[in-house]
């Protein structure tokens, strides 16, 4: 991603209960202008757009945190488009798909590098011969989503790994609930797939 970005971060001091908004509250006052209000949905949704961000195949951390920067920026000038039909927390992850989508059209080389997101340490400890079964798993499942097309990418990630509702998902995509199912149910087979073959 190229062009300067300015650092999104809540305003201190700012009276009139900023942060006690709902969030559609603060997307209606982000819309007119209110930094406060973009600042507090960065506090609130922030990592979970970066977490999002980190699912794609090729983003590494740099290109994750300016397009965290940057569908925060574009959350600012398209706020006025929100019309309710997602909650807010859908509608900016649909915004980071769309931000996604663009800043990754011109890769070419996905088999260079693999995505770092499966890489996070899990919760509970794992025997040694458990966790070298799950990295198997999760580095299968990686190389099977590096291999789907971007639109596979998006749907598989925000409905199977971010369990948003798919009539939402649909809705932020603009594509009809019958397209999404369809390319949910090949990017599960195609995982799927890869996930067997390397249990033979």
């Amino acid at each position: 991603m190229t062009g300067k970005l300015v650092p999104l971060r809540r305003v201190g001091g700012v009276g009139g209960g900023v942060a006690e908004l709902s969030d559609e509250g603060l997307l209606a006052a982000c819309g007119a202008g209110d930094v406060a209000a973009l600042g507090a949905l960065f506090d609130r949704y922030s990592d979970a757009v970066y977490r999002f961000a980190g699912r794609f195949p090729l983003i590494d951390k740099v290109d994750r945190d300016d397009l965290v920067q940057t569908t925060f920026l574009e959350v600012r000038r398209t706020a006025g488009t929100f019309r309710g039909q997602s909650s807010v927390k859908t509608w900016i992850l649909g915004v980071a798909a769309n931000v996604a989508r663009v800043a990754l059209r011109s890769e070419r080389r996905q088999q260079e590098r693999q995505a770092k997101y499966l890489e996070q340490p899990t919760t509970l400890p794992l025997r040694v011969d458990e966790q070298i079964e799950q990295r198997k798993l999760l580095a299968r499942v990686e190389t099977a989503l590096a291999h789907l097309s971007r639109e596979h990418q998006v749907v598989f990630i925000l409905c199977d790994l971010e369990q948003l509702p798919g009539t939402e998902v649909a809705r932020i995509l603009d594509i009809p609930e019958g397209t999404l199912w369809r390319r949910l149910h090949e990017a599960r087979k195609a995982i799927r797939t890869e996930i067997e073959r390397g249990d033979k």
